[in-house]
C-alpha cells in the first residue's frame, strides 16, 4: 500500500471487522497489537520515571486504555487506572481486559466528582474514554472528568482520537473534548485531524501500524488522502542522462506591481530552484532591472506600462503559464488576465491578485482553462466561494467549486488541502507555523508553475508542489528556526 487514505466512522468499523475475520484474529487480540503498538510508541516518548495515570471508559477505547495499563505496568512504570463509571454496560472486550490486569493493578471507580484524583505535577495522564464511534456530544460524569483532564497541567496522550471529537464530522461550539498533548492514532489519519478548528484536540498526532488489512483499505473508495512523504516521491519523474533544458519546459511568470516586485522575485526564484528549464518573467516596466539584478538565471520581458501590468505577454513558447504575485488588481491588469486565460493553450497557475480579480470578476470563471490551479488563502477562497460556518462546509464548498469550474484547488494553511476536480482531496504532510510569514504562497506558485512546466500532470504538479513547498520549509526551520524563517529561506531549501 503506497497511498494513505483517510476513512469514515463507518469504513473504520468495517475495517476492524474486515481483519477480525479474514486474518483471522479475535476482536480482543486486535486489541492486545493495537495497545502493543502505542505503547511502543509511549516508551519512546517517555522514560519510566514519570508516574502514568490511564482514565478508561467502558467500551472497546477503554478496554485499549486497561491493556495499555497493563503493559506499561509491565515494562516499569508506576501506573494507576481510573475507570469512569458513567454506564452500567461494558463491552466484552473491556472486561476481558479488566480480568487481565491482574492483582497488582486494581482500578479506582469513578462515580462522581468526589472520586477524582490528586494528581502530581509530573504525571503523564492517557486518555481512554472514548474511541472514534463517537455519535452524541459528551455529557455527564463524562464531560467532568474531561474538563478535570483539561484543568490538570500534567501532559494528557489520547488513544486513537480524543474523547469527546467526532472523527469525521464537526463538533459545537460547546462540546466538551480532552485537550491532549499527543494522540496515537491507529493505521490511518482521523479526517478531524486535518481542520484548524480541532487543532487543540487533536495536539501532535501519530500514526502507528496496528496491521489492520491492506486488502480492505486498497479496495475501500474514498475521496480523502493522506501525503506523506512514499506518496510524494512516488511522484516524482526522475531525471535521465541526456536531457537538457528543453526537456524541462520553459515557463512564463507574470507577477509583479509597483511595491509588489518582491513576490516576482520570490516566484521566479522558487520556478527556477524547482527544476524547470527556462523561466521567462513578465513584470511592469519598473521591474525590469530588479528582476535582471535579483534572478539572472531567468528571462524578462517587460510591459509596456511602467507600475502594473496591462498586457499579455508572448505565450507562444510557453508549456506553462503562472500569474497572480504582487500583480495588483488595477482595470488593465484584469482585461490583460482575462486574454491569458482566452489564450492559454498550456496548464495555468493562479494566485494572489489574480485569485482576487477572479473573485470580483466572476465571468472569468468560465473561463478557466480545464485543470487550472488556483492556490486560495482562507479569505482568497472566501471571496471566491462565500462564507462557510467551518472548516468542514468549507472543504465540501471546495470540492463543489472545483467539480464546478473543473479547476484544482490548493486551500492553504497547516495541511493544505488539494482539491480535485473528481472530489478527491489530499491533505498535506509537511509544513509548520514558521511558514506563516509573507511570500511563502509566492514560493507556491513559483514551484507548482515550474511543475506544470516540466509536464506534470496538474493534479500531481499540486500534489508535489504544495509537499515540496511545505517540505522546504520545514528544512529552513530546522536550519533558522520556525520565528527567523521568512520565505526566502523557504525558497533556498528546496530540494529533491
Amino acid at each position: 500500500m503506497i497511498i494513505m487514505k483517510i476513512f469514515n466512522v463507518e469504513q473504520i468499523r468495517a475495517m476492524d471487522a474486515y481483519t477480525i475475520a479474514h486474518e483471522p484474529i479475535t476482536s480482543l487480540d486486535l486489541m492486545e497489537r493495537a495497545s502493543l503498538a502505542f505503547v511502543r510508541w509511549f516508551c519512546n516518548q517517555y522514560v519510566n520515571t514519570r508516574p502514568i495515570a490511564v482514565f478508561c471508559g467502558k467500551g472497546n477505547n477503554g478496554g485499549d486504555g486497561l491493556a495499555i495499563a497493563r503493559l506499561l505496568s509491565a515494562q516499569g512504570y508506576d501506573v494507576q487506572v481510573f475507570i469512569v463509571e458513567y454506564t452500567l454496560n461494558a463491552t466484552d472486550d473491556f472486561r476481558q481486559n479488566l480480568s487481565r490486569l491482574g492483582h497488582h493493578l486494581t482500578p479506582r471507580r469513578i462515580h462522581s466528582e468526589n472520586d477524582l484524583p490528586q494528581l502530581p505535577k509530573q504525571v503523564v495522564c492517557i486518555d481512554a474514554l472514548l474511541g472514534s464511534g463517537l455519535s452524541r456530544p459528551v455529557d455527564g460524569l463524562l464531560s467532568i472528568v474531561i474538563r478535570y483532564l483539561n484543568e490538570l497541567s500534567c501532559k494528557v496522550v489520547s488513544v486513537d482520537i480524543a474523547s469527546g471529537l467526532y472523527t469525521d464530522q464537526p463538533n459545537d461550539p460547546g462540546d466538551v473534548i480532552v485537550k491532549p498533548r499527543y494522540t496515537v492514532t491507529f493505521q490511518l489519519p482521523k479526517i478531524a485531524f486535518l481542520f484548524p478548528q480541532n487543532a487543540e484536540y487533536a495536539g501532535e498526532w501519530h500514526v502507528v501500524d496496528i496491521g489492520l488489512s491492506s486488502d480492505y483499505i486498497d479496495a475501500t473508495e474514498t475521496p480523502y488522502y493522506f501525503t506523506d512523504k512514499p506518496e510524494a516521491d512516488r511522484r516524482i519523474k526522475p531525471r535521465q542522462k541526456f536531457s537538457h533544458k528543453g526537456t524541462f519546459g520553459h515557463a512564463v511568470l507574470i507577477a509583479g506591481s509597483y511595491g509588489k516586485m518582491g513576490a516576482a522575485v520570490l516566484s521566479g526564484k522558487a520556478c527556477l530552484r524547482a527544476g524547470v528549464g527556462l523561466l521567462t518573467m513578465h513584470v511592469p516596466a519598473c521591474g525590469y532591472e530588479i528582476m535582471q539584478i535579483s534572478v539572472p538565471e531567468a528571462m524578462t520581458t517587460v510591459d509596456e506600462a511602467e507600475k502594473h501590468i496591462s498586457k499579455t505577454p508572448d505565450l507562444s513558447s510557453a508549456t506553462a503559464i503562472g500569474i497572480g504575485p504582487g500583480l495588483g488588481q488595477d482595470g488593465a491588469t484584469v482585461k490583460a488576465l482575462e486574454k491569458v486565460l482566452e489564450q492559454a493553450k498550456v496548464p495555468v497557475m493562479i494566485d494572489a491578485d489574480a485569485l482576487n480579480i477572479l473573485s470580483a470578476n466572476r465571468h472569468l470563471l468560465y473561463k478557466l482553462p480545464a485543470n487550472t490551479i488556483l492556490t486560495p488563502h482562507p479569505k482568497e477562497f472566501q471571496r471566491l466561494a462565500g462564507d462557510s460556518s467551518n472548516e468542514y462546509e468549507r472543504l465540501e464548498k471546495a470540492r463543489a467549486f472545483a467539480a464546478k469550474y473543473k479547476v484544482i484547488i490548493c486551500l492553504k494553511g497547516a495541511n493544505t488541502a488539494v482539491v480535485l476536480p473528481n472530489g478527491e482531496v489530499h491533505f498535506n504532510s509537511t509544513g509548520n507555523p514558521g511558514m506563516a510569514t509573507g511570500g511563502t504562497g509566492d514560493v507556491l506558485t513559483g514551484i507548482i508553475t515550474s511543475l506544470l512546466a516540466q509536464k506534470y500532470a496538474p493534479a500531481d504538479a499540486a500534489i508535489l508542489g504544495v509537499y515540496q513547498h511545505g517540505a522546504a520549509g520545514d528544512r529552513a526551520a530546522e536550519a533558522r528556526g520556525q520565528t527567523a524563517l521568512i520565505a526566502s529561506d523557504v525558497v533556498e531549501h528546496l530540494g529533491w
